[in-house]
């Protein structure tokens, strides 16, 4: 044999090695998964929906029922259909689709869509609003008598 064989081995060896470097940083370079489309704030057509899921909850508005028929909606409370709100109409339609809903369930209805109000977190009101609160009750206090009439003034 040659000497040019143990040179060949070690190519070969060298570029499966390479090769199979190459294809590690290939896979390392696929892309993950693309995460869950965010929930929908438009409803367009008739079905159950499921809050947090398939749609975003806050207020949506619809024109009310296609056509000449009417508009059915309601809140579900649990997968069982457990009922919180509902309506059927023929005339437009506001409904508060709250977080802790399960879903929404709308037939014969034109699209919802969010509306934008009451999407808001409530404002929590600061220990500055409790003080005011308290000086309020305290000045109220103050004009009652211990029988809550009116203390004559001087």
């Amino acid at each position: 044999m040659s000497s040019k064989a143990p040179a060949a081995r070690f190519l070969a060896v060298g570029m499966m090695l390479a090769g199979w470097a190459g294809s590690a940083g290939v896979a390392a370079a696929d892309p993950q998964p693309a995460p869950p489309p965010a929930p929908k704030t438009t409803i367009d057509h008739d079905g159950t929906y499921t809050v947090g899921t398939d749609i975003a909850p806050g207020t949506y508005s619809s024109a009310g029922p296609v056509g000449t028929g009417t508009c059915y909606w309601k809140r579900l409370g649990n997968p069982d259909g457990a009922l919180l709100d509902n309506a059927l109409s023929k005339k437009p339609q506001i409904v508060q689709i709250q977080a802790t809903d399960k879903a929404f369930r709308t037939s014969g209805c034109q699209p919802w869509q969010i509306t934008g109000e009451g999407n808001a977190p409530a404002e929590v009101p600061g220990p500055a609003a409790g003080a005011q609160l308290q000086t309020d009750l305290a000045i109220l206090n103050g004009l009652l008598g211990p029988t809550g009439e009116r203390v004559p003034q001087s």
